[in-house]
């Protein structure tokens, strides 16, 4: 339903997109996952069309939606990061608003209001003005604007960002049934959480560029094994890590490690067979590396984002923001 191919982007020095590439499948829910400022509202602004890339190809069921912008559109619901509603307006007025824009009969309109009230279970509130509203529904009204003229594609940037848990697993419900009923969305989020539930398949965007894509069982299951994380209290330096790491590659049963430098120089392994955690401790012990804390768990998406950049995807959003704000630096120096 959708194809992204080679796509970049540059504002000034920065580097938004580098040689992008995925497809969504049609019917689909599929996520964007990464940190802000990894690319993922360049590349949906690209694909709705607001924003032309320096360089690729970008199709909508098979339009070329660079070339005919205006046929591709008449396909998408796009609702923004940013909530942009009119205070002076009633949600109801502003809904009408919208299908006016769409060119929707006034009986297609309100009938799509109606519809629309119920799903996102507005009807309690929609003639109040909207400057009255709470963020949950602000963002509820956005969707339903996104929503009105039945879109065969909606994309969504970060949707859920502020919004309480009711809200959210309201929101989540919605683009379920969405998908059910054959919509084909595509989602960006920086909650590991929302893409490991909703998605059917994601994309994990780093630096403008995709580093994994398969489904979220498909991307923890190729790392295979159990997650461990050992902190060990002398890795004072790079080069001690290193060394405790080329000690651990060779112990039987460690499919795969990789230190987390933003973590104190952590060390994160995924191992096989039983065992092995205590056949490591022993390891650490025989060469006076005492254990300082070690965890077990099963693979989740973030392994699948530390394996490929060596950082969690916590640690890339705390070292965005330190880049736009000095305090954050520090407080990024003392995790």
């Amino acid at each position: 339903m959708i194809r992204l191919e080679h796509l970049s982007k540059r504002f000034g020095t920065v580097q938004a997109l580098q040689d992008l590439s995925l497809e969504v499948p049609q019917g689909s829910l599929y996520g964007l996952l990464g940190p802000n400022g990894a690319g993922k509202t360049t590349a949906l602004r690209i694909l709705s069309t607001l924003l032309a890339p320096d360089a690729g190809a970008v199709t909508i069921a098979g339009i070329d939606a660079l070339a005919q912008p205006r046929e591709a559109r008449q396909l998408l619901g796009y609702v923004a990061q940013e909530v942009a509603i009119d205070k002076i307006l009633t949600g109801r007025e502003l809904l009408e608003l919208h299908a006016a824009l769409y060119h929707l009969s006034r009986e297609r309109a309100q009938r799509r209001i109606s519809e629309l009230a119920d799903l996102l279970g507005m009807d309690d509130w929609l003639d109040r003005r909207c400057g009255g509203y709470s963020g949950g529904m602000r963002r509820r009204l956005d969707l339903a604007c996104g929503l009105l003229h039945e879109p065969a594609v909606l994309v969504l940037d970060e949707p859920t960002v502020g919004l309480d848990i009711e809200s959210r697993s309201l929101l989540w419900d919605v683009l379920r049934r969405l998908r059910d009923g054959g919509t084909t969305v595509l989602l960006s989020s920086h909650y590991l959480e929302e893409v490991d539930a909703l998605a059917d398949r994601l994309a994990i965007i780093d630096g403008g560029r995709v580093i994994a894509e398969g489904t979220p069982a498909s991307l923890k299951g190729a790392l295979g094994g159990d997650r461990v994380t050992l902190r060990i209290r002398e890795f004072a330096t790079p080069a001690e890590a290193e060394h405790a790491l080329a000690l651990l590659q060779g112990c039987e049963g460690v499919r795969s490690a990789v230190i987390n430098r933003a973590q104190g120089h952590a060390i994160n392994l995924v191992v096989d067979g039983e065992g092995v955690v205590e056949g490591l401790r022993r390891q650490l012990q025989e060469h006076r590396m005492p254990v300082f804390s070690l965890a077990q768990s099963r693979p989740s998406l973030d392994d699948v984002y530390l394996q490929a950049t060596g950082r969690t995807l916590m640690d890339a959003e705390l070292a965005a923001v330190a880049d736009r704000d000095p305090k954050a630096e520090r407080k990024q120096a003392m995790r």
